[in-house]
Order: structure tokens, then C-alpha cells, then sequence
């Protein structure tokens, strides 16, 4: 048995809440800290639909990725899509724990995870943003090498390995072998993925400015979609979990899944 309060503290130690960035909402979120939770469950996001699967599989804790409350909500009603969420965690009495830029910066979270989808080896931190307080180094993106691809193969392989509906690249024009990847909207860093010296960058949501520049400084950009670059974290965060606290059930959401689809 643990409760919220102790999953909290848990997660904390493994990707601490003070790493998150400035505009971030990352933490305990909703709920009591004394709640006993027997089970949780994980999930990228908190929908309408994962809380009434948390309710329905009798899960007290959701803990996910994306902050349940990101901007200030002046209100808290039927309303608003938020305002609907958070009524439903709280009238069924199901917590949640988010943690976001904190998780997308340590060790073993987002960045790793994505390196790790791709096969990547030899992975470094693509940019260095400070060190924790046991002085270990932390840092959005991660850079590694994989076997030798042009860019439209490399593309087709990002495809399948994260399971994206579709990959948009701007191909750089070079073989690819040293790959720098960003969990998330990362697509501003590809100029740190040029000075050390990548071949491409894996991230999401991309603007077609930013396809334009690193395109024509020699770079291939894939755009592989928000959830995919990821989601590839839940099962990261439930091992944790399981790890952290055997008598607790832990279970990945089922009803989460891409938000859009691509024809």
C-alpha cells in the first residue's frame, strides 16, 4: 500500500519537480496526499476518456506526462474541457501527478526513451541545461548514432519504430548516421543538433520556418508527431513504478491513443 503523498515524493527522487522549466505546471496536481492508492495508472495525458478508465478499472492515482492543469484556470466547471476533467477526478476521487519538462530533461526519461526507440547508441545530451542536486548533468534532447540511411529510409524507419501515422522531413541532403532526437515540440533545437555535428533531428510539431533553415544548412528534420516522440515514456513510467512500489497495481492506459488521425 502506498499513498499519493509517497508516489509523489517517488517520482520526485527519480525526475525531481525543481528541474521543470519556467512555464511549466508540473507536480501533484489534484487531489488528497493521504489517499491510500492500491492502483495507478499511466497515461501521456489526462482526457475525458483515461479518467473514466482510471474510475472504471478502479485506479485512485493517474499519474501522466502533460499537466492536467497548464495555464491558470479562473474557473473550475462543466464548461470547459478542463474544468469537465478536473470535476471528474475529483468527483470520483482519483488523484493525478504529472510530471513534464522534469521527466522530458533526466536521465531515463522522454529523451532516452525516444534515443532507445530508435536504436540509437553512444547517446549524450544534445544541450546541457544544469545538474541535479546529486550534481548529475540534465538536459532536453539526446544525441546518438545509428546505422548509415539516407534520409527517406531513415524517415520510414522512424515511422515504424514509434508507430506514427506519418513522419514529415526536409531532407537535408546527406546520408544519415549521427541522429540528435527532442521529445515534443523540439523543433527550434535543431540548430544544437547542427553544432554537434547530426545528421537529423527527430522531434514534433515543427514549423515550416524551421524545416526551410535546416534544410539549408544541411540538416534533415523529421517531424514524427507529439504523441509518438512521447508516449514511448509511459512504459518507462510505470517500470519505475512497479519498481518503486510492488504492492501497487500499475497499468498503461488503454483508451489513450493519437488525437488525430492521417489519411
Amino acid at each position: 500500500m502506498a499513498t499519493v503523498k509517497e508516489i509523489y515524493q517517488y517520482v520526485d527522487a527519480r525526475a525531481p519537480f525543481g528541474l521543470q522549466m519556467d512555464f511549466d505546471n508540473a507536480g501533484f496536481l489534484v487531489g488528497r496526499a493521504g489517499a491510500e492508492v492500491r492502483k495507478v495508472l499511466v497515461s501521456l495525458d489526462i482526457t475525458p476518456e483515461v479518467v473514466r478508465e482510471a474510475r472504471d478499472v478502479g485506479a485512485e492515482l493517474i499519474v501522466a506526462h502533460h499537466p492536467v492543469i497548464f495555464h491558470p484556470a479562473p474557473s473550475v466547471t462543466d464548461e470547459t474541457g478542463t474544468g469537465r476533467v478536473l470535476l471528474e477526478l475529483i468527483e470520483g476521487g482519483v488523484a493525478a501527478i504529472c510530471a513534464h519538462t522534469n521527466l522530458d530533461a533526466v536521465a531515463e526519461g522522454v529523451n532516452d526513451a525516444l534515443a532507445r526507440a530508435l536504436d540509437l547508441a553512444e547517446v549524450t545530451l544534445l544541450a546541457q541545461d544544469g545538474v541535479d542536486p546529486q550534481g548529475r548533468p540534465y538536459g532536453i534532447g539526446r544525441v546518438g548514432t545509428a546505422p548509415e540511411r539516407s534520409p527517406a529510409q531513415f524517415a520510414a524507419f522512424v515511422k515504424r519504430a514509434l508507430g506514427a501515422g506519418s513522419v514529415r522531413y526536409a531532407d537535408g541532403g546527406r546520408p544519415i548516421r549521427r541522429v540528435a532526437v527532442g521529445g515534443g515540440a523540439c523543433g527550434g533545437m535543431w540548430r544544437d543538433a547542427l553544432a554537434q555535428d547530426c545528421d537529423a533531428l527527430v522531434t514534433a510539431d515543427v514549423k515550416y520556418s524551421d524545416f526551410l533553415d535546416a534544410k539549408a544548412q544541411g540538416l534533415t528534420l523529421l517531424d514524427a508527431g507529439h504523441y509518438p516522440t512521447e508516449n514511448v515514456v509511459c512504459p518507462v513510467l510505470a517500470g519505475w513504478l512497479r519498481e518503486g512500489f510492488p504492492a501497487v497495481e500499475v497499468a498503461l492506459s488503454r483508451t489513450h491513443r493519437e488525437v488525430f488521425a492521417c489519411l
